[in-house]
């Protein structure tokens, strides 16, 4: 008792203070364990805060830890419950091995939880913001429990929104039936806000479980029959969504949305509806007169509507010249002459180019197919609902920010995170996979570069190590040029003419593919660009050709790559001296990982602009992924046993390798030298088994597993990995490798 009364005085010291005295053992987290029976409520709160810290030594102490504090879950408090919530989440993570045992601890969390939602408002909403948090990261917790989320009457319009939130998430197609009911009777209520997050909710459904799209769009439909006019607003934002996510399935309802053309007047409606009739402009007999009676009105549009109405009418331009040429240029002539929008003036003057220049290059750009949209956009990035799902019962969790985006000072800085599942390579490595931003507008970086100004040169780059930080850097490293030179200061071959003399072989090196044409002549106004990707003594280069067939030399060479899925960037400048008609150049440019990362599809998509004396030139070429396969790639046979465990089968994709030659060790022997590692090899009924492990400059890793039959000219290669979407370009480079003489 005198040892607990110890930890008891010690809870009445600010949570700081705890931490700082306590050190966190095995024994003292018994004795608060302990003590948390004996504690009034801000003690339990400050003693399961604490626990949240604290990571067990191994996964026996996790479930002591959970059965202990189980019962908390019961307590009248709400910061108790969300407390021990906290607590068992964490705990959950470290015993997501154990399926039976987190099955049963995630139906003990779901009763507490819901009774939080019986709370006075103010509660309500604090708990809702957690749960929401909870749903993102185990939505399985809360999925029979979706009854509790329905909007009452009385609920403030705070709380209504919440609850509307957590209803989308947790819809499925056992439920969406239910829902749906639900949202439309919610569009028929007076709040007009409320109302319209409703209609919105509706279509986020179609676009998160696509069985049920169909039945979402007809009940978008009665919707519009009611003829309330922001109801049917909204209605047309949302299809235009479903339209983007279900192309050319639901363009039958097209003529119902033409119908109400003349109630629109807020402009992201107008602009949803102008964005329809320009993208099925060939399924709408008069879309060009649609069309024209917006433009009589253009100046007084708001822009969102004017930059809509331009690229719809050069749409429908591209797919019925026939008709519409009049139509375009007042289109463009009111874009480029009596508009003062710079944005809407450059857009009329880039598609007035494209047009007048190279009608069929206009369509390839303008008549692009779109990329679908995302199922959950906007669920919350995976760290950060790490990080939150260790702040929960704290205004972290109901900012959904972390705690440095609000608070100043020494505790803000105090950065918490999930821990490691039990074995598995991230406990390995202290540095996690860079996460990968989804793709935005690209060509617009590209257009906007400052390609004439200076910088500092950059130092050359260091051989990747497994804690380059892949985000650091400018956002924009523009290298100019100068001198004469033409290397980028590759090392030469180490044996060189007398080696070649006296028959000496020199180590072997990583493959490097042939170069291919990035810039053809035509497109380059002279300038042909040859290149390709290699990697040398831990240094990634571009290998290029300069070939320069015009009439007058050409100078001032600079280079600059756009934002890329690996974050590649020029490591020096492109010191490329003047390029004489009929010369040809070649150049060893250094790459370095330390520029803005963006995803790319396809992934290994590199976008390049090459100013010099005559012009700026863009070409977009496909960076060879065994260039970032990393010297320190390799992984301890148990590390690998336990990794490729903890993968899910699901993340698991097999390839075929054909025309093979050489045995298991040949193979294995060149892909080392390819930075691919064999951890193992194994003969099992006859059959060779290699396992190997690569690592990318982004630390993302990649488990591999070939299966070869002597006599046989072709083996299964199976990967795993947590990113796996990089697996066709790991085959790809895979195949290159081993069938390379």
């Amino acid at each position: 008792m005198i040892s607990a009364r110890r930890y008891l005085i010690t809870l009445s010291d600010p949570y700081e203070s705890l931490i700082k005295r306590r050190e966190l053992n095995h024994a003292t987290i018994n004795k608060l364990l302990t003590a948390l029976n004996e504690c009034t409520e801000w003690g339990q709160v400050f003693i399961l805060d604490s626990l949240s810290n604290y990571n067990p030594k191994d996964e026996r102490e996790a479930q002591s830890i959970c059965e202990r504090i189980t019962p908390r879950l019961a307590h009248a408090n709400a910061a108790v419950v969300l407390s021990a919530v906290k607590v068992l989440m964490k705990m959950m993570e470290i015993l997501a091995g154990d399926t039976e045992f987190c099955g049963t601890l995630s139906k003990k969390l779901a009763p507490p939880l819901v009774t939080l939602l019986s709370s006075e408002p103010e509660v309500q909403y604090v708990a809702l913001r957690n749960i929401n948090l909870i749903v993102q990261k185990k939505p399985d917790i809360l999925k029979h429990e979706m009854k509790v989320f329905f909007v009452k009457y009385n609920d403030p319009i705070y709380v209504k929104l919440e609850k509307l939130d957590i209803m989308i998430r947790l819809a499925s197609q056992a439920n969406i039936a239910q829902v749906l009911s639900e949202l439309k009777e919610y569009a028929t209520e007076v709040d007009v806000d409320f109302v319209r997050k409703a209609v919105r909710a509706i279509g986020r459904c179609a676009i998160k479980v696509e069985p049920s799209a169909e039945r979402c769009v007809s009940t978008l439909l009665d919707l519009i029959q009611t003829k309330v006019n922001y109801v049917v607003q909204e209605a047309i934002v949302v299809i235009k969504d479903i339209f983007r996510k279900y192309p050319n399935k639901y363009e039958s309802i097209i003529s119902t949305l033409c119908e109400n053309l003349d109630t629109l007047d807020e402009p992201e409606a107008r602009a949803s509806m102008v964005w329809i009739i320009g993208e099925y402009a060939e399924r709408i007999d008069n879309a060009d007169e649609l069309l024209d009676s917006f433009l009589e009105g253009f100046a007084d549009e708001n822009a969102q509507v004017q930059l809509q109405l331009l690229t719809a009418v050069v749409k429908l331009f591209l797919k019925r010249p026939a008709h519409t040429q009049a139509l375009v240029q007042h289109v463009l002539s009111l874009a480029t002459q009596d508009s003062d929008n710079p944005d809407l003036r450059d857009r009329g003057f880039i598609y007035w180019r494209l047009l007048s220049t190279d009608p069929a290059a206009a369509k390839e750009v303008v008549l692009a197919d779109k990329p679908l949209i995302s199922e959950e956009t906007d669920l919350l990035e995976p760290t950060l609902l790490d990080e939150l799902i260790c702040h929960i019962s704290s205004l972290a969790s109901v900012y959904h920010k972390p705690p440095t985006a609000f608070v100043e000072g020494r505790s803000a800085g105090i950065r918490k995170t999930l821990p490691a599942r039990q074995g598995s390579v991230e406990e390995t490595n202290a540095q996690e996979a860079t996460v990968i931003p989804n793709q935005e507008s690209l060509i617009g970086d590209l257009l906007s570069m400052d390609i004439g100004s200076t910088v500092t040169q950059a130092a050359p780059a260091a051989p990747p190590t497994s804690n380059v930080d892949l985000l650091g850097g400018g956002l924009d490293v523009l290298l100019g040029g100068g001198s004469d030179l033409s290397s980028g200061g590759v090392a030469p071959s180490t044996t060189g003419l007398l080696g070649d003399i006296f028959g000496l072989s020199s180590s072997p090196t990583m493959y490097t593919p042939p170069k291919t044409c990035w810039l053809p002549a035509e497109k380059g106004k002279g300038l042909e660009i040859m290149g390709t990707f290699a990697r040398r003594n831990g240094q990634m280069t571009m290998d290029l050709s300069f070939t320069n067939k015009a009439m007058q030399a050409m100078s001032g060479f600079a280079i600059q790559f756009n934002k890329n899925s690996f974050g590649i960037a020029p490591a020096a400048p492109l010191n490329l001296g003047a390029l004489q008609p009929g010369q040809t150049l070649e150049y060893n440019l250094p790459l370095s990982t330390n520029g803005p990362v963006q995803r790319m599809e396809p992934l290994t998509t590199l976008q390049v602009a090459v100013k010099n004396n005559v012009d700026v030139f863009y070409y977009a070429c496909q960076m060879h992924i065994q260039v970032l396969f990393v010297e320190d790639g390799t992984l301890d046979k148990r590390v690998f046993l336990t990794t490729w465990r903890d993968i899910p089968s699901a993340n698991e994709v097999q390839y075929t390798l054909s025309d093979l030659k050489g045995n298991a060790d040949a193979i294995s022997a060149k892909m080392t030298h390819n930075n691919i590692f064999t951890i193992a090899k194994r003969n099992v009924e006859g059959q060779d088994m290699l396992y190997q492990s690569l690592k990318l400059t982004n630390n993302i890793w990649v488990l591999l597993e070939l299966k070869l039959q002597p006599g046989v000219n072709h083996a299964t290669l199976s990967l795993k990995s947590r990113s796996v979407e990089v697996a066709p370009y790991v085959f790809q480079a895979y195949d290159a490798v081993v069938k390379n003489v």
